[in-house]
């Protein structure tokens, strides 16, 4: 009944604020179909030799199953499935099949923030606790103690910002997969749920508990892969004054078309939903419950809508959501993002934290490759974006090629899965205009 009243008074306030986060486009371009790779420029025969390649990473049993796309100017040109979705249940993968895509959910987050920045609705060097005021007086972590896990933190000399947020550097833990063992016992100790979970936790709890843990440094001093895109879908809640599942699904998934990418699956689509797989003995078997549960997102309270990893989706929803930034925030006319906006985004939003000779820098949603990036070769052109999930999933986009290439797999564990660097390495081969 609570989530009922909260959900019908959101609403309310979302007419009564006018929110149009979306728009109807000037621009009007056509959505995403397939086409045959030579009508955009790109060789049949070489797209085979990632046809070969994934057969035989399939057959090598470095993954049980795979699917990749590629896109070109608009146009799919290749998309398929190999191998397995469960492999001790005997079912094929099929390439419209249904991935958890983990940190692939934080551009989409991330999206959503600056939707509502166009809006006017915050700037970017807002401190967040002028919204969630549990930050106020957050401190940086200074003793702790491994026999009971408390701690002592230095108050921050700035206060952590929207941007601090975006761009991974406000000194926030990441909880069970944080790479300072310390925040992991603190995280575990004060309850966090980082996603992944059948548990009755909100977003709104979730982040009032962790306003109260200590940072890993000072904001804006450093990068640290973080849980600030889970703060940042409770900032849209209250700017919104709608539930962050409702606000993607109404401002970024319907007006998209992307009718597969939620956060707890219909029961309709459950059955396309592909298992995270680790291989034992030799053979590919279900992957345990660890600190996440491997039912989610079919089961449980089905409450927490995590902005840093909690959405499913498919390899052809993904890539519509990355031809709409090619598009310069257009897709089939509907504008999410003016272009000038885009062009911010894909700015360098944290100088030289990466080093200032760095491959990649990081933007307010994507990491960005630099000419030397480039230069490298098999990355993409300087501009192109990029990032993955925690159960293997890749993807990345060219705006100068106008070209995404998407490969999903589900996969914890060991494993010698080389798919991830040769499927990118490969796509930019098949260019032939």
């Amino acid at each position: 009944m609570k989530k009922f009243t909260f959900l019908i008074v959101t609403f309310i306030i979302a007419g009564l604020t006018g929110l149009t986060a979306q728009t109807k486009s000037i621009q009007k371009t056509a959505p995403l179909s397939e086409a045959q790779p030579e009508s955009v420029g790109i060789s049949s025969e070489r797209i085979e030799r990632i046809d070969k390649m994934c057969k035989e990473a399939v057959a090598e049993d470095q993954v049980p199953g795979i699917v990749s796309l590629i896109a070109r100017n608009g146009k799919i040109v290749f998309w398929k499935a190999y191998g397995m979705a469960d492999n001790a249940e005997g079912e094929k993968l099929k390439r419209d099949d249904i991935f958890r895509i983990a940190s692939q959910s934080k551009a989409i987050t991330s999206t959503a923030v600056m939707m509502l920045w166009e809006e006017g609705k915050f700037s970017l060097d807002d401190p967040i606790s002028k919204y969630i005021p549990e930050f106020e007086n957050a401190r940086v972590l200074k003793t702790f103690r491994y026999n009971d896990t408390t701690w002592t933190g230095i108050p921050v000399k700035n206060k952590i910002t929207i941007r601090h947020l975006l761009t991974h550097t406000s000194g926030i833990g990441y909880g069970d997969i944080d790479s300072d063992e310390r925040m992991k016992m603190i995280y575990q100790k004060a309850g966090i749920v980082i996603a992944f979970t059948k548990k009755d936790v909100s977003i709104e709890e979730n982040i009032k508990k962790l306003a109260k843990l200590p940072l890993h440094h000072e904001p804006g001093s450093a990068y640290v892969y973080s849980m600030g895109l889970d703060v940042l879908g409770y900032l849209v809640e209250i700017v919104s004054g709608m539930p962050f599942d409702e606000f993607l699904k109404t401002h970024i998934f319907d007006p998209l078309g992307m009718k597969d990418t939620y956060f707890y699956l219909p029961g309709e689509k459950v059955n396309r939903l592909v298992s995270v797989q680790q291989k034992v003995d030799g053979k590919w078997e279900k992957y345990p419950v660890t600190f996440y549960d491997p039912e989610y997102p079919v089961e449980g309270a089905k409450t927490l809508f995590s902005g840093g990893g909690g959405l499913s989706s498919t390899a052809k929803d993904y890539a519509v959501f990355l031809q709409m930034y090619l598009n310069g925030g257009e897709y089939n006319g509907i504008r999410l993002l003016s272009r000038t906006t885009v062009r911010s985004i894909m700015g360098n939003q944290m100088g030289n934290i990466w080093g200032e000779d760095a491959d990649s820098y990081y933007g307010l949603t994507f990491s960005v490759l630099t000419e030397k990036g480039q230069n490298k070769g098999g990355l993409g052109n300087k501009g192109t974006f990029n990032w993955g999930g925690y159960f293997n999933t890749q993807y990345f986009a060219d705006p100068q090629e106008n070209i995404i290439g998407i490969i999903m797999k589900q996969t914890r564990g060991p494993v010698n899965d080389q798919t991830g660097w040769k499927f990118r390495q490969m796509v930019f081969q098949t260019i032939d205009d």
